[in-house]
């Protein structure tokens, strides 16, 4: 097959296109899957620049999120057949088993069946953001009906699909972003206040807006003196989510005089630690939301895609910041 193999940490022109064998199905519910698309995150490059989290297993194949056909499965797998059409998140981490490839082989217990509605590049950059915007917003912040919610930078990948969620819940949103454009396009996914940052202090326009108590939920999708920035703009006992590692010296202040709770979210996490129970759980989640596109209720803004082999300016792209919506490579 073909795939993208990571020949060192470092700039993207480490990713290079090379011919590795077919994987084989090592295990009786595992199903190798024909690729035909793969998303792009920004864990792929970070992994990219500092090393896989097994480096021990070469060669290095990157890609979290796919989608494709079933080609071969198990003697024991009971739920998909051969021409079945899947999405999952799963592999990407270190070793060869990612899918920046012609062929990924997935445990069946932890894909879902691809949307209708969705070409395979949308589909494939979707499975990552989901479950990460899911599991921040209903499993770690609770959120429920008729609260509010801030989520910052709600035009990127992580952002505008939690915007989608918080509404399919009933929640209203406000969210940051850095134009005009932006604020455009997640007015077009709900959002009832979009919050120009660079001109605006987000968090009197969030106070503002919830008549001075503050959101039940503020969604940090950014990292950085944005969490700490956040605490101002949430009610007291209210719900802070992060996808990023504070801050070492984060002054937590504001947080306890106002009975924050702090939850952290990383959907790697039963991938790293191999918690079965819980992949299964985010396969649940892509489920859920396989039914919400083929109802026309949710979406994903698919802005740009590559071919397989140009997976470096891929990359580039997706480090130049600023990005709306998804990147995806296509086979």
């Amino acid at each position: 097959m073909k795939a993208i193999v990571m020949t060192a940490a470092g700039a993207p022109d480490v990713l290079q296109l090379q011919t590795l064998p077919d994987p084989p199905l090592q295990h009786p519910t595992q199903m190798r899957v024909r690729l035909k698309a793969a998303g792009v995150n920004p864990i792929d490059t970070k992994l990219r620049q500092r090393g896989s989290f097994y480096p021990d297993r070469a060669p290095t194949v990157l890609g979290c999120d796919g989608a494709g056909v079933v080609e071969a499965v198990g003697n024991r797998v009971e739920r998909y057949r051969v021409g079945d059409e899947v999405y999952f998140c799963q592999g990407g981490l270190g070793g060869p088993g990612g899918t920046y490839a012609d062929y990924a082989v997935v445990d069946e217990r932890f894909v879902a069946p691809k949307p209708q509605s969705l070409s395979f590049a949308e589909a494939a950059a979707a499975p990552l953001v989901l479950i990460t915007a899911w599991e921040a917003l209903y499993d770690r912040g609770r959120l429920q009906a008729v609260q509010t919610a801030l989520i910052h930078g709600g035009a990127g990948g992580v952002g505008h699909v939690a915007i989608q969620l918080a509404k399919l819940r009933g929640a209203r949103v406000c969210t940051t972003v850095s134009s005009e454009a932006k604020a455009d396009l997640v007015k077009s996914l709900g959002a009832e206040l979009p919050i120009l940052y660079k001109t605006t202090d987000f968090v009197k326009a969030a106070l503002d807006w919830t008549d001075g108590k503050g959101v039940h939920l503020a969604f940090d999708t950014v990292g950085g003196a944005l969490l700490e920035q956040s605490f101002g703009a949430v009610r007291v006992y209210g719900d802070v989510v992060t996808i990023l590692a504070p801050a070492a010296d984060l002054n937590w202040k504001v947080a306890r005089d106002r009975n924050l709770r702090l939850s952290l979210e990383l959907m790697l996490t039963p991938m790293l630690q191999n918690l079965p129970d819980d992949q299964k759980h985010q396969a649940r989640i892509l489920e859920d939301c396989t039914r919400w596109f083929d109802q026309g209720l949710l979406r994903i803004n698919l802005s740009h895609t590559f071919p397989l082999g140009e997976a470096a300016a891929a990359h580039r792209l997706l480090e130049q910041g600023g990005m709306v919506g998804k990147i995806a490579l296509e086979m």
